[in-house]
């Protein structure tokens, strides 16, 4: 299973060049993120974030223009002990053509105390609703 969010490319993400900039991905990745972790049962507030991004990076396979619809379709990797990965594909809307590959690693964190901890059972179970084979 995964979840899908739009996004149409707006112009200020646009470069010289007339494509969107590289930087404009790791928007659209965080945007995904957070509607996941929403559809978790996490929507992202100060007072009870669990989460901290260890790591992201993204792959751009073709060039996206202004006002190009977009989908971004995330779904979860590998889950570990303390942490999880999550995969994006950045697609164009209307051919169905990958766009970007994005990856994320996602720590489960104790802001109070300042570290790592196990990912809950609950929350690992609908983690694991998510998960694709590698």
């Amino acid at each position: 299973m995964e979840e899908t969010v739009q996004v149409r490319v707006r112009f200020c993400e646009t470069d010289a060049l007339g494509h969107v900039n590289n930087t404009s991905y790791f928007i659209y990745l965080e945007e995904a993120r957070v509607q996941f972790f929403g559809k978790l049962g996490r929507p992202m507030t100060a007072e009870s974030w669990p989460f901290i991004l260890a790591s992201a990076s993204c792959d751009f396979l073709e060039q996206a223009y202004f006002n190009q619809e977009l989908s971004v379709h995330t779904a979860i990797a590998k889950i570990g002990t303390k942490s999880f990965h999550l995969s994006h594909t950045v697609k164009d809307l209307q051919s169905g053509r990958t766009i970007a590959q994005g990856k994320a690693a996602i720590v489960y964190f104790n802001f109070d105390l300042q570290k790592s901890e196990e990912i809950p059972d609950h929350l690992r179970s609908e983690l694991e609703k998510y998960l694709v084979p590698a």
